[in-house]
């Protein structure tokens, strides 16, 4: 059996099981009637009178066209968006009923729908305007770690390496790119600084992981406690004696792409930002392209799925396994850089906060695909970028509640809308060579 012909039955098989998965689940239903049902209470039932005002311009430079400023009668903004989303939730059970997967473009109008009615709700009335462009700037780059985090953690998994060490990973990549970029003042040394860091960290799990057959989750978490404590450590006795010459990395200032950063909103979203954000839309256009495309993608599938199978017609499964779990660590090594050198600054003590595990779980929710990680990670940092604007407009929202905002987001993402997803085959399972 040629490595095509293994792949080509084992994607079969993988989809004639989705397709069982699919069948017996309503799950995604239900949990779109749940937040239907949810937003109409919250929309209509405690419905807020008044007015407010979203505002679309740009705060860095001035767009090519302004838009105007959107002042919405909420009452009524809100009844039709309750609406549109119970229509749509009972529209996902007549796709499920047809046996009939739930396309991610419907469960992602869904939920702006509902997002665009919550946030007229939380701007009705607070005497603030709504900057819609700075919150969506805000959330993309509070993402961006979770986008690196998650490709690093598909290209393990798909290699057949559970990767619980995306936190150690991040971490690692955040502590030495700040101290190489202040050594050398140069943004793109600690750019590479944070890759390697990255890679080392790999090369541990891969050495436990796939040379000696340790549990790979035991192995991750391990690993993340060591490099939280080994980086607290040299912080607090090696950054924090001599912090000018350590811990003072230079910022990545932003590019802005011409005619293109002017568009309105989408300009200074997408094209108005730092190097280590374009990387980023390369990495996912990349790791995309190279999964599902190309001859390395083709093998490291294979051996995800099917070691034995691989093994068979001549590929290397350890080898294969070790540098791409090597190469996904330099990946998640980068967006480590990204908290020292384009948006937090200084390194500090566990300054990744645990998004780590956040990309983990985007992983899963992204059923191992990297544009649905992707949009599982902006997700994610959107909510959290919510969380801060919202406490800032003064919303009728309780601060604990939007504490726990982008947590919450993250649990019922993966628990109900992650629908029928199946892990690769041979993900977490040692290979021992008979």
């Amino acid at each position: 059996m040629t490595v095509t012909e293994m792949t080509i039955s084992g994607r079969s098989s993988a989809g004639s099981g989705d397709q069982a998965l699919l069948k017996k689940s309503w799950k995604t239903p239900v949990v779109l009637a749940v937040f239907a049902v949810l937003g109409v209470v919250l929309l209509v039932i405690f419905g807020r009178g008044g007015n407010a005002t979203l505002n679309f311009t740009a705060t860095s430079q001035p767009d090519a066209i302004k838009l105007a400023e959107w002042v919405l009668p909420a009452r009524v903004t809100n009844d039709i968006v309750a609406v549109v989303a119970l229509l749509m939730a009972a529209g996902s059970f007549l796709y499920r009923r047809a046996s009939r997967r739930i396309p991610l473009w419907y469960i992602s109008v869904f939920a702006v729908v509902l997002v665009f009615g919550f946030l007229v709700w939380s701007a009705t009335d607070t005497g603030h305007v709504l900057f819609v462009t700075s919150l969506l700037v805000g959330g993309l780059a509070l993402s961006a770690p979770i986008i690196f985090g998650g490709l690093g953690g598909v290209i393990s998994e798909r290699v057949g390496v559970t990767n619980v060490a995306i936190e150690g990973q991040l971490l690692s990549g955040a502590f030495v790119s700040a101290v190489a970029a202040s050594i050398t003042q140069s943004v793109v040394v600690g750019i590479i600084a944070a890759a390697v860091a990255g890679v080392l960290v790999s090369f541990v799990l891969g050495a436990f992981a796939i040379k000696y057959a340790v549990n790979q989750v035991i192995v991750g978490i391990v690993l993340n406690v060591l490099v939280l404590g080994l980086t607290t450590f040299l912080y607090q006795t090696v950054l924090l004696t001599n912090i000018g010459a350590l811990n003072s990395p230079p910022q990545l200032h932003v590019i802005n792409i011409p005619l293109l950063s002017r568009i309105p909103v989408i300009g200074p979203l997408l094209f108005s930002q730092t190097i280590i954000v374009y990387l980023m839309y390369v990495a996912v256009i990349a790791v995309f392209f190279g999964l599902f495309r190309t001859r390395w993608g083709l093998r490291l599938r294979s051996v995800g799925e099917h070691p034995q199978a691989a093994d068979t017609v001549g590929i290397n499964v350890g080898r294969t396994r070790f540098w791409n779990v090597a190469l996904a660590g330099g990946i998640v090594g980068i967006g480590g850089a990204y908290f020292t050198l384009g948006s937090v600054g200084p390194f500090s003590q566990n300054m990744t906060n645990g998004l780590g595990y956040i990309a983990l779980a985007a992983v899963i929710f992204g059923r191992w695909d990297p544009v649905r990680v992707t949009l599982a990670a902006l997700l994610f940092g959107f909510a959290s970028n919510l969380q801060s604007v919202l406490g800032i407009l003064g919303s009728p929202v309780p601060n604990d509640f939007l504490l726990m905002l982008p947590y919450l987001v993250t649990i019922f993402a993966v628990a109900g809308l992650g629908g029928a997803a199946r892990a690769p085959a041979a993900a977490g399972r040692p290979y021992i060579k008979s």
